[in-house]
């Protein structure tokens, strides 16, 4: 008897994050694992948000990825860091690649404190926010004002533009990959409503060595 296949999961559901994330881990780190290097102005924000934070910080890097690279710069600066991911081989990857930094298994839109009560200090989302439909951003960024204190910091990085569906995946892979964009305005407008004031919002062109899209940069903090 033929075994009954399986749906695929619904495009930018946690299932169908962690089905393309696991199949396209091994290649996003062998191409981007040194990337800050060559990012200046991205080493000069995180800096300052782990200013902001303060030396022994309780900080959450939701959608680590497999390259940890930003968890380890933010631990380096003096912050307790956690790096989280949905996929379990992205998690895998970064815990190899960053050996000093502690990695777990988990949903960015369902983060769980280390211990009840316990709030985060900040929270970095470094490209984190482009494997899910747009319309589940408001929901998100409530989520992080859950756990992040009264006067907490909270740092977006994000590709701007306006799309929202299923592509053709950027890496290069045979895999069809759920993409969505945003605005200044929706950053802004996502963050102010779930709770944070918006200290800065700025952009930046796009690095020779990037895909051609500016970037958005957003700093809040927790009212």
């Amino acid at each position: 008897m033929t075994p009954a296949l399986l749906p695929s999961p619904e495009p930018g559901s946690a299932l169908d994050v962690v089905r393309v994330w696991d199949a396209r881990a091994d290649r996003y780190l062998e191409l981007f694992r040194h990337e800050l290097d060559g990012k200046p102005f991205d080493q000069e924000v995180l800096a300052e948000f782990a200013g902001r934070v303060g030396d022994g910080g309780r900080v959450c890097d939701a959608g680590c990825g497999p390259c940890g690279h930003v968890t380890a710069m933010l631990a380096e600066r003096g912050l307790d860091v956690l790096g989280i991911d949905l996929s379990p081989r992205c998690v895998e990857l970064a815990g190899r690649e960053q050996p000093g930094c502690r990695f777990e298994v988990m949903d960015q839109r369902d983060i769980r404190p280390r211990m009840p009560g316990e709030l985060l200090d900040g929270l970095v989302s470094y490209y984190s926010l482009h494997d899910q439909p747009k319309r589940g951003l408001a929901g998100t960024l409530a989520s992080w004002a859950e756990v992040i204190r009264p006067g907490g910091q909270l740092l977006v990085v994000a590709k701007e533009g306006t799309s929202d569906g299923v592509i053709d995946d950027p890496l290069g892979s045979d895999l069809r990959v759920y993409w969505a964009e945003c605005t200044e305005h929706d950053l802004r407008q996502a963050a102010e409503t779930a709770g944070f004031h918006v200290d800065d919002l700025t952009t930046r062109g796009a690095y020779d060595d990037e895909i051609p899209t500016r970037r958005i940069y957003l700093s809040a903090t927790r009212r």
